[in-house]
């Protein structure tokens, strides 16, 4: 088939490139021309394993392209798919501008019937308003269609070519017959539905993963009270069908693109039909609050942090991607800035980005794992790199100048931490922890 994509961020371009990869011809459509001329160079802008080889591979068999065009794209194309940001607002509606600015130019552009498809994550009734707007520029037919996406920044184009499920919402039988067809390569786990229930599926699933974090984040700060190891009692849960072992980690809370931004938006679907999603909030309060765990352990360690050296092991929100948006290493380090310390940082991927898109002008840098900790007063890993789970706990205690370790991401197991004089505290498992005494909660 050819398919148009419009826009080429972490959904457009990691779609695209595997919708090519399955023998489809894909022109992806961007209005940045520094990006569409890096990856005509066969470049991705985003770091993700995997897809820079299908950029390439694809380009090759002249199945891919990219292009500043979106009129041409869509007129040589039979189905355009739209993958464009929908940013939070500070009220954490989504915004939709992108999206309508989208619909507008292809109606501009359609010179015959095209089946238009949402991809992009958009609040219920969306797909509605496009067709209204592509309708108001064009006298052409055409018809609309939601699939939300379901990938996992680090694993996107695993998760592209090998999904859990398709969810298609259409309305006419050639459209569900056409993406069906499309999308059957990828899985026989095909769900047709209407499309408001297509966009609310989108919605609705990264709301409950992401209750089931900080569930486990409270399940873990409460295992720290009575001294149970949250690891084996997230096992132990993960065994019930019912539950499963999927989102069960403690940590530091969630980031990135997606959770935060879904959460908000849906809390504010809910708010406009007069309904208090008061489940939801509270998930959004407590992985907020998980994070600054990491301030009140430093500050049970070292008391006033003022000019004290702190290590910072992990800025993006995740391992495998360079994606720093709400990670919790941002509001974790401005908090350390603010109480007078000095911050070392450290990410084998992520810093120019964080650099970029938070412009903390106090903080240092720096090149390796090492030089970050070296006469460090303590080191805090914020991401769970396979590159910090390949450090011994020996090496950097001899690094550091006192032997302060805070593990916001349980990477190291018992057998590593007892042989060395290490004051180590990980998150809801106290058996672990070494010389690490529980503190007051402190209003931040």
């Amino acid at each position: 088939m050819r398919l148009a994509v419009i826009g080429t961020g972490y959904v457009g371009l990691v779609s695209g490139v595997c919708f090519s990869d399955l023998g489809n011809d894909v022109v992806c459509v961007d209005k940045l021309e520094d990006k569409v001329e890096m990856l005509l160079q066969g470049i991705s802008p985003i770091y993700e394993p995997g897809l820079g080889e299908l950029i390439h591979k694809n380009k090759e068999r002249g199945r891919l392209n990219f292009t500043t065009n979106l009129a041409e794209a869509v007129q040589k194309s039979e189905i355009i798919i739209i993958a464009v940001g929908t940013p939070s607002l500070p009220n954490g509606q989504a915004n939709l501008s992108y999206i309508e600015d989208a619909a507008k130019e292809i109606g501009e552009s359609l010179n015959n019937f095209k089946i238009i498809v949402t991809k992009s994550t958009v609040p219920v009734g969306t797909n509605e308003k496009i067709k209204q707007i592509i309708s108001k520029y064009s006298q052409f037919p055409f018809e609309i269609a939601s699939v939300p996406e379901f990938l996992r920044e680090g694993t996107a184009v695993q998760d592209t070519l090998h999904p859990d499920r398709i969810i298609i919402g259409a309305t006419s039988d050639y459209t569900k017959e056409k993406l069906i067809k499309l999308h059957s390569p990828l899985s026989e786990n095909i769900l047709v539905t209407d499309i408001r229930s297509a966009e609310m599926i989108k919605y609705a699933s990264n709301a409950f993963l992401a209750t089931k974090i900080s569930f486990i984040n409270e399940i873990a700060n409460i295992c720290e009270k009575v001294g149970a190891d949250i690891t084996q009692v997230a096992s132990g849960m993960g065994y019930d069908k019912r539950i499963g072992s999927s989102f069960l980690k403690a940590g530091i809370g969630y980031g990135g693109s997606c959770f935060p931004k879904d959460t908000q938006a849906l809390i504010q679907i809910a708010g406009q039909m007069d309904y208090d999603f008061k489940l939801l909030k509270s998930v959004v309060e407590v992985n907020h609050e998980q994070r600054f765990n990491i301030i009140r352990k430093l500050e049970a360690l070292l008391g006033d942090l003022s000019e004290k050296t702190i290590a910072i092991w992990g800025l993006s929100f995740k391992p495998e991607t360079d994606d720093v948006r709400d990670a919790p290493a941002f509001e974790i380090i401005n908090a350390l800035l603010q109480r007078g310390a000095k911050v070392r940082a450290y990410d084998p991927i992520a810093v120019g980005n964080f650099i970029k898109y938070y412009n903390l002008k106090a903080v240092e840098y720096c090149r390796n794992a090492q030089e970050t900790a070296e006469n460090a007063d303590a080191l805090c890993i914020l991401t769970e790199w396979d590159e910090f789970r390949n450090i011994t706990p020996d090496l950097i205690q001899s690094w550091l100048r006192y032997p302060n370790l805070i593990d916001g991401r349980n990477i190291y197991m018992e057998d590593e931490i007892k042989e060395t004089q290490l004051i180590y505290y990980s998150i809801g498992r106290p058996n672990l922890n070494k010389g690490v005494k529980e503190a007051n909660p402190i209003l931040l």
